[in-house]
């Protein structure tokens, strides 16, 4: 597993008032946001992959976008994207794809039939899964999000040989784990849930995913999480 043992420096997000990076150099640079979900997707495979000295890190601050961003690098104006080989690519699930096809590291999606033909429903399944789970907080979200967090416990049986979705660390894991991530956080700060009560493969498979590197660099300070959700989802002051 090509993970980082040094906890790596990270660059300050750029504002309204950064300057242009100079675009279309050599250098492959994702454009991203430390607290993003989105973008944290990519920012794992990066560094599962051991690309830290290939793909540089741009984050962008998404309350304070720079001008630029738009008209020069990215039109949809959002986070993740990519600019690699004289091109700039988005949407976070084309993204990993793409980093995992087009960059040497560890594979991370199987070659097994049976698991990538589940591996492709999974990643289709996710923006349900996330949609779910946001809808329920309009109600009531422990009952509601139930059935989401369910179909996950379910889909970590399917291959019994692992603790990963697919029985082994991949594309798929990458895809949601963002989102579980703080979704977790939410349940168990706002109404006192855990998310894994009755769920041991979910415990199993977060747990397992908090001991790799990779992906523990891309956490945030679960207060911050919090309090981006309040501001931004719940309209809280």
């Amino acid at each position: 597993m090509a993970t980082p043992s040094v906890k790596e420096i990270l660059p300050a997000s750029l504002d309204s008032t950064a300057s242009l990076p100079p675009l279309f150099d050599g250098t492959t640079r994702l454009y991203t946001n430390y607290t993003c979900p989105y973008a944290q997707r990519t920012w794992i495979i990066r560094n599962y992959k051991g690309l830290q000295d290939k793909i540089k890190l741009v984050p962008i601050n998404l309350q304070d976008r720079p001008a630029w961003y738009k008209e020069k690098v990215y039109s949809g104006n959002k986070v993740p994207a990519l600019e690699h080989n004289g091109k700039v690519l988005g949407e976070s699930l084309d993204l990993i794809k793409y980093i995992d096809a087009n960059f040497e590291g560890p594979s991370l999606f199987p070659t097994d039939p049976a698991k990538k033909e589940y591996g492709e429903q999974l990643l289709t399944h996710v923006d349900t899964f996330t949609k779910d789970v946001f809808t329920s907080f309009k109600g009531d979200p422990v009952k509601e999000a139930g059935p989401a967090f369910d179909y996950l416990e379910n889909a970590l049986q399917k291959f019994d040989h692992g603790l990963f979705f697919l029985g082994q660390f991949s594309l798929v894991d990458i895809a949601y784990i963002p989102f579980v991530e703080r979704f977790q956080i939410y349940f168990q700060e706002l109404w006192k849930h855990d998310i894994t009560e009755g769920r041991p493969q979910l415990a199993a498979w977060i747990e397992e995913i908090n001991k790799i590197d990779a992906y523990k660099q891309t956490t945030a300070d679960p207060k911050e999480h919090l309090e981006i959700f309040k501001t931004r989802i719940l309209g809280q002051k």
